[in-house]
């Protein structure tokens, strides 16, 4: 099972993909967690990272790639994945379709997570308070919707027109967003 999940920044796709992942019995790869550790971890990708989120802007489409290539090289993703945080514009689209036409593999599904703009400023200015994130002040978090609006939103049209796009009310408790995550992809790939 080979699995996007996407959403505006704080749509809930970090706190979804875990579950899903598990369902599916594939591994929740998310490039903000591989981001964040290397930050917290000081690497020379770390201090990359650390100074491009600190200024509101995205990691360069060219690392991302590498970065996500190699994770997907390992062997925990044979039976498939769930990427959370990729792709985030069509260069990033073409380089993972690229990347699985190459071992043979193709998406079978991108759940996206609909949640209303305000309430995601809303869930964002909550969590920088709760996870001391540097990164998500309401500035930054203007931006990053900006940045989401222009370069992400176009995926959702390319998906939708390959039939992969699971549209799912992103609204309600982590357990009803769940279930309706779990019913959404099953009447997916039923069809």
């Amino acid at each position: 099972m080979r699995l996007l999940i996407m959403g505006a920044p704080g749509a809930g796709k970090g706190t979804q993909a875990p579950a899903l992942a598990a369902h599916h019995g594939v591994p929740a790869i998310s490039t903000g967690d591989i981001f964040r550790a290397n930050v917290k971890s000081g690497t020379e990708l770390g201090k990359k990272v650390e100074a491009l989120l600190a200024a509101g802007d995205l990691v360069p489409d060219s690392l991302t790639e590498e970065i996500i290539a190699d994770r997907l090289d390992q062997p925990d993703t044979a039976n498939g994945f769930l990427l959370d945080g990729f792709p985030r514009n069509m260069h990033q689209v073409e380089a993972l379709d690229a990347y699985l036409t190459s071992k043979g593999q193709a998406l079978d599904a991108v759940v996206f997570l609909d949640v209303d703009p305000e309430v995601l400023i809303t869930r964002l200015l909550r969590r920088a308070e709760l996870e001391g994130r540097a990164d998500d002040n309401e500035e930054t978090i203007r931006r990053r919707m900006d940045i989401y609006s222009s370069e992400t939103k176009p995926l959702l049209d390319h998906y939708a027109a390959k039939g992969l796009l699971v549209d799912v009310n992103g609204i309600g408790s982590v357990e009803e967003v769940d279930a309706r995550i779990q019913a959404a992809v099953k009447e997916h790939l039923a069809k």
